[in-house]
């Protein structure tokens, strides 16, 4: 897809600077770049590559293309000692103790994904509920233009998401009433991903290497995207409305699991994403939306409002599975508290299919100010610069 005809008069900037071996190591850095879905090059309306370097010295094939003393210098030393890590997600599950019971996040691979979602089918008839929470490589690219426009959030997640590929999906599955599904509520898929030949923001891998991901299992035996998106479209969990599905800040999430289901590049504009994800996700609710409608303005992130509930966690923190559980229980600790109305029933119309930052809800007006005053900042940088 040309990039051309999705941004008049902008241009794709790197953010936190993108690495994709396969250029990186055939020495086409600063030249053109393929990416699985489209063709993205540095100039012209591409991606920008991250800096050459012509300084001589090797550069290893699991890292940054930047010097060794970086953070992610690590990454083969933590991929080595997955096996001692109880959070590691090579492991088959996690169990915890959860009120009086014994619940499990398992986690789910190329193995087992066909088996495992064969018991999904069954979960979410009696559970419902699905929260749901994604890791991604971070992000590399951003759209940039003259001005600010409306839709600058959707471009720069609908540019990403084409981009990168999905690494890991969490789902969880409660009832009506918040119980989760006995035994294991929770599974945790894990993609197909390569730190050899993906593209990725080096400070994203170094943060989910921190929380136990083992890229190596990834590489080795994660799942094909394709056949968990036809596993996907025939689970029950899609296209039908008595479906809930709960997630926190998720635009992002969606992205991800539209491209999972359709193979295709995401709409290039936020009125056909919308429309998409009206047809495979009839009913979502984003916590984070719901926190923004309620009187004193909350701006931290899933783990403060769980605090400030009295969630708790189960699992380490910027893993799918764990998050996912998490913004299950936030979302009816939150719902409870604040949602009830006076004849003690639960009335989701004030927060139904929105999603927070996207769409034309108020949220998009508080980040477009935002950002618009970033721009004038930047704009004023950079005359003053022109004029020295």
């Amino acid at each position: 897809m040309a990039t051309g005809s999705m941004y008049p008069k902008s241009v794709l900037a790197a953010e936190s600077p993108p690495f994709n071996p396969q250029n990186y190591h055939r020495g086409t850095v600063g030249g053109n770049s393929t990416a699985s879905g489209g063709s993205y090059s540095s100039g012209g309306g591409g991606v920008a590559s991250p800096p050459s370097s012509n300084d001589g010295i090797p550069r290893s094939r699991s890292n940054s293309p930047y010097p060794s003393n970086s953070v992610g210098s690590n990454a083969a030393a933590t991929n080595n000692n997955k096996s001692t890590s109880k959070n590691s997600n090579a492991i088959s599950k996690y169990t915890f103790q959860y009120n009086s019971d014994t619940l499990e996040i398992r986690n789910v691979w190329a193995e087992n994904v066909e088996e495992e979602m064969a018991v999904v089918r069954s979960v979410v008839e009696k559970y419902p509920y699905v929260a749901m929470d994604t890791e991604f490589p971070g992000v590399v690219a951003k759209p940039v233009s003259e001005s600010f426009t409306a839709d600058y959030h959707y471009k720069s997640l609908e540019v990403n998401v084409d981009l990168l590929k999905i690494i890991q999906l969490g789902l969880s599955f409660a009832d009506e009433n918040g119980n989760f599904a006995p035994g294991c509520p929770c599974w945790q898929f894990n993609f197909k991903f390569s730190l050899e030949d993906d593209m990725y923001a080096q400070d994203s891998i170094d943060l989910l290497q921190k929380s136990g991901i083992s890229f190596e299992d990834h590489a080795k035996r994660g799942i094909d995207p394709l056949l968990f998106g036809e596993l996907l479209m025939v689970s029950g969990l899609v296209l039908d409305d008595r479906v809930k599905w709960v997630s926190f800040h998720s635009g992002y999430d969606y992205g991800y699991l539209l491209k999972l289901l359709t193979t295709q590049h995401l709409p290039k504009d936020e009125k056909g994403f919308f429309e998409l994800l009206k047809i495979y996700f009839p009913t979502i609710y984003d916590v984070k939306y719901m926190t923004s409608i309620l009187d004193g303005y909350f701006s931290g992130g899933l783990q403060k409002l769980a605090d400030d509930l009295g969630c708790q966690r189960l699992g380490a923190e910027h893993q799918a599975g764990s998050d996912s559980l998490l913004t299950m229980s936030a979302y009816f600790a939150l719902r409870k508290a604040k949602f009830r109305g006076a004849d003690g029933k639960f009335d989701d119309s004030k927060y139904a299919n929105e999603l927070f930052g996207y769409g034309n809800n108020h949220t998009v007006r508080k980040t477009a100010a935002v950002a618009a005053a970033y721009h004038r900042e930047v704009s004023k940088v950079s005359t003053a610069s022109n004029s020295d």
